[in-house]
């Protein structure tokens, strides 16, 4: 598949960020404990984070921690302080593991120097530009709007956007874009709407759903909030950006829906998971924007996914939804006169008041997918992998 080849320029990449690195013999390195990883599934396994808990670890000894392969080899990894505590909580990597495979890796502490990494998943606050949060990897770049914008709309002030939605930024390039486009902008207004070789923000989202937004069904119609209220980041680095979106409480033709949303998006991929904390609704359904209803929709329901195909433009751009087998409810086209609210639902449960899911895109012009057919093998090799997540035990701790 396309897809796949497109990725040995990633293998590439990964391998000038990872194999730099050795434990000499010289150095002590102390084992924390080594990891098992299992691959159930038929097909090779890349560009999947696994999350190990190292809250047992020092603070101190945290600044030391590394992920080795079975060849004694750095891997990229990334600590994340996911409350922000001021205590480290995980240690993040991704492995490479071919079909029905099981390989171990070593968590260790190693006065060993760090090279520097490039921070491809990267996100934050936008206050030059009303009040985005924007939030991009080396595949994808997204955004969304907050309290600002939406005001500046209320107040009848230009330039404002009352929206849930979620934005697409097209980029095809591996580097970070976001600050360099926000500074273009600042320069010449509206400069991230041109492609200057990296990419651009062609992507209308108005008051529909982009990729991903979010809404509740009553009866035949659909219900939304207002831009987000606040946020927080939590992480940016070589494998993951993750942040929290809150919302004011909403209404829904009576239900009075409380939300708040924890994103994250990591490297390789071109899906931005979401996980919701929601009160007030039994179900709630995510949607992509069907544009000028010209593109191709598509579902497949046993392996949990909506997808949009339109051109966009000089080139195509495919969209798509995907959830797990306990979240996934069905799904709809759901089509009106009105402007901007025509999408292409994934319903989905909520159980024990959160849902989880993941949205996305895939930009022909970026090399990564051909077409539709492309892409759409993408959603479902994304879904097999999420409903059949890989294997990680933890085989000893020496703490």
């Amino acid at each position: 598949m396309f897809y796949k080849k497109a990725f040995i320029m990633k293998k590439i990449v990964f391998f000038f960020l990872t194999v730099s690195l050795f434990i000499n013999c010289d150095k002590k390195a102390e084992i924390v404990s080594t990891v098992t990883i299992k691959n159930n599934l038929s097909i090779d396994r890349e560009f999947e984070t696994v999350e190990l808990d190292i809250s047992s670890v020092s603070l101190e000894e945290t600044f030391g921690l590394v992920v080795l392969d079975a060849e004694n080899k750095v891997v990229t990894s990334q600590i994340v302080d996911t409350d922000l505590d001021g205590k480290n909580d995980v240690i993040l990597f991704q492995p490479y593991i071919k079909a029905n495979d099981t390989k171990t890796y070593t968590l260790s502490i190693s006065d060993e120097k760090k090279d520097s990494i490039t921070d491809y998943c990267y996100s934050r606050f936008v206050p030059e530009r009303t009040d985005d949060y924007t939030w991009e990897n080396n595949r994808v770049a997204f955004r969304t709007f907050g309290p600002v914008a939406q005001k500046m709309v209320e107040d009848g002030i230009k330039g404002g956007t009352l929206s849930s939605g979620i934005d697409a930024w097209l980029k095809r390039v591996e580097y970070p874009i976001i600050n360099t486009w926000y500074k273009r902008n600042d320069v010449k207004k509206g400069a991230y709407h041109k492609d200057y070789g990296e990419g651009l923000d062609n992507f209308h989202v108005g008051v529909s759903r982009g990729i991903g937004g979010t809404a509740v069904k009553v009866d035949t119609s659909y219900y939304f909030s207002k831009n987000y209220t606040s946020y927080k980041t939590i992480t940016t680095g070589p494998i993951r950006t993750s942040f929290i979106l809150t919302y004011t409480t909403w209404d829904a033709n009576g239900k009075q829906i409380d939300e708040t949303k924890h994103v994250s998006l990591d490297y390789g991929q071109n899906l931005t998971r979401f996980e919701i904390d929601i009160n007030g609704t039994e179900t709630i359904s995510s949607g992509i924007t069907l544009h000028k209803k010209k593109g191709v929709t598509n579902e497949d329901d046993a392996n949990f996914w909506v997808s949009h195909w339109e051109t966009l433009d000089d080139s195509e751009v495919g969209t798509g939804i995907v959830t797990t087998k306990p979240y996934f409810s069905g799904s709809e086209k759901y089509v009106t006169s009105r402007k901007d609210e025509s999408n292409h639902f994934l319903h989905l449960n909520i159980l024990d008041h959160k849902v989880v899911f993941y949205s996305g895109f895939g930009w022909v012009k970026s090399k990564q997918f051909n077409n539709q057919q492309e892409w759409e093998n993408y959603l479902t090799d994304f879904s097999k992998k999420i409903n059949s997540p890989l294997i990680v035990t933890k085989n000893q701790i020496n703490l």
